[in-house]
């Protein structure tokens, strides 16, 4: 049997390169020990010698028990001008403490003459006497070859020899990086058959470990990992989420998936708790690092497995795996039928249901489905506000009253010199049989218009006081009417525990974000459970 695939993960390092994203100590920290939970076998924790956060995770990594991962330190090999013993940059790896170091050192001799400055010569020693360094100081050597294929494809006969020049110091795992992202998938697995042939061919060479490490400029890093696993690597090198510089790295997830779901390899980390915790283990990387998790990202987004299309919608109804290529739960991912114009009543009814409501004896599902699609030809888009997707059942129920009625409303913006812009609304609304005129001021019309809305019903409903409003996005629907364009409001609202989506559209948009507002307060209360509280 074929030696398992072992998982490298580099998020907190070469990660962390992408633009925009910027971990604290603590962040690298609580990344780290969710990797760990998961059962990655290596998780590099960054570059000591480049910076002192580095240098500071590594000193409170070794106070922390560590169940499954083998930390390790990232670096380069020492300076040309340098001895091995008095190169600050290894002693920083040395001094991290790490049972893994990966160093990495230049296959292509355009970084070797014009980057560094050094001889062919000097560089294969500057490989062999850095990881000899390593090697003799007890740490496990990961020898990273960057730049390898445009190195391959610029001189073959050299870049094999700085992988020798590893080998040979005693490096036991040899990664091929396709630093640049550009190789195409054929052309990367004929150049690493030819390497393991070479190199396995001399004779009474040791053994070592073949990695792969790529980026994603051509888009290809999951593909080229997977082709180079089949072509005989058992090391992959990936980031949580594909994050890293320019274009990405290799996503981690998609490849422990893809391993683990549809080829019969053995994975460390295995399936089981790895793979059902992969969704959460995504979005909580994505969410510490202060990133909008990629909702269509293959396994674990929250449309991954959403079917807005009716006729998807009626076969994934009868029969679920007809448009899955596998079922969400076993990545902790869940299934979705999108309401919406394009979906059908099959749609309509399942996902109605779904969020807890049954259709039958409120409406039919074929007339609520013609009303959607009637309702988001004005504008509406109830795929991305399902609080007034349920709102809408709700208003057809037999016995529905609604909770409050806004009469009339007034919004002023003023800007007089000197003076800050200054937002006022007045309110009148019906509650309980009693009519309530309000006035409220903010830093914007919609603003204001929320406060004096709750001014009015807070003596009702005081729950409203634990509601947020933290997100409000407007979209122009037809931008070639210029000024006088009809606009949607989405407004997203929280009370600390639950979050929920509601819409308005109109060629005003203060209309449409009154319609909005009001509908997220509604529902609220009809979250809370709440009957209406006499004033007192």
């Amino acid at each position: 049997m074929s030696a398992p695939i072992v998982l490298y993960d580099t998020t907190l390092r070469d990660g962390t390169q992408r633009e925009g994203l910027v971990l604290s100590l603590a962040d690298k920290l609580k990344i780290a020990r969710r990797l760990d939970e998961a059962g990655f076998p290596y998780v590099e924790g960054g570059w000591p010698g480049s910076n002192p956060k580095d240098i500071e995770f590594f000193a409170a990594a070794r106070r922390q028990r560590w169940e499954r991962a083998k930390l390790a330190a990232f670096g380069s090999t020492r300076h040309r001008a340098n001895r091995p013993e008095a190169d600050p940059n290894l002693r920083e790896l040395v001094a991290a403490e790490t049972p893994v170091v990966t160093i990495f050192g230049k296959s292509w001799l355009l970084h070797v003459t014009e980057v560094l400055g050094a001889t062919p010569q000097e560089n294969l020693d500057m490989i062999a006497e850095s990881v000899a360094f390593i090697v003799d100081r007890g740490r496990e050597c990961v020898y990273d070859a960057e730049h390898f294929f445009d190195g391959y494809r610029a001189d073959r006969g050299y870049a094999l020899a700085t992988l020798r020049a590893a080998r040979e110091a005693g490096a036991p795992t040899l990664v091929l990086c396709d630093t640049n992202g550009g190789t195409l998938t054929d052309e990367l697995v004929a150049i690493l058959g030819d390497v393991r042939a070479s190199l396995e061919g001399d004779a009474d060479a040791p053994a070592v470990v073949w990695g792969i490490h790529t980026h994603n400029d051509a888009e290809l890093a999951v593909a080229n990992s997977l082709a180079a696993v089949k072509a005989g690597v058992r090391h992959v090198q990936a980031t949580i989420n594909g994050y890293g510089e320019r274009a990405g790295n290799a996503n981690m997830v998609s490849i422990l998936a893809n391993l683990a779901l549809k080829t019969g390899h053995e994975l460390v980390p295995a399936g089981g708790g790895a793979l059902s915790g992969l969704t959460e283990l995504s979005r909580s990387v994505a969410e510490i690092a202060n990133i909008s998790p990629n909702d269509w990202q293959p396994y674990v987004g929250r449309s991954a497995f959403a079917h807005k299309g009716g006729v998807h919608g009626a076969a994934v109804a009868k029969v679920e795996r007809s448009y899955q290529h596998i079922d969400p739960a076993v990545v902790g991912n869940v299934g979705r039928l999108v309401v919406s114009e394009l979906g059908g009543r099959a749609n309509t009814r399942i996902r109605a249901e779904q969020l807890g409501h049954q259709l039958e004896g409120v409406i039919d599902p074929k007339v609520l489905s013609e009303l959607i699609k009637t309702l988001e030809s004005e504008g509406l888009a109830f795929e991305g506000a399902e609080a007034s997707f349920e709102l809408l059942i709700r208003r057809h129920q037999a016995d529905y009253v609604a909770p409050f009625r806004i009469l009339d409303y007034t919004c002023l913006v003023e800007q007089r010199a000197g003076r800050e812009l200054l937002a006022e609304a007045t309110v009148k609304v019906q509650v309980d049989g009693e009519v309530l005129h309000t006035a409220a001021d903010g830093n914007g019309p919609v603003t204001a218009l929320d406060a004096a809305l709750r001014k009015a019903l807070r003596a009702f409903y005081p729950q409203l006081d634990g509601v947020q409003l933290y997100d409000y996005k407007v979209r122009i629907l037809d931008g070639e009417s210029a000024t006088a364009a009809r606009t949607r409001v989405v407004i997203d609202s929280s009370d600390g525990t639950l979050e929920w989506s509601t819409m308005g559209s109109d060629t005003n948009i203060i209309a449409a974000s009154a319609a909005a507002l009001a509908d997220a307060l509604e529902d609220a209360v009809w979250k809370s459970g709440a009957e209406p509280r006499p004033r007192a």
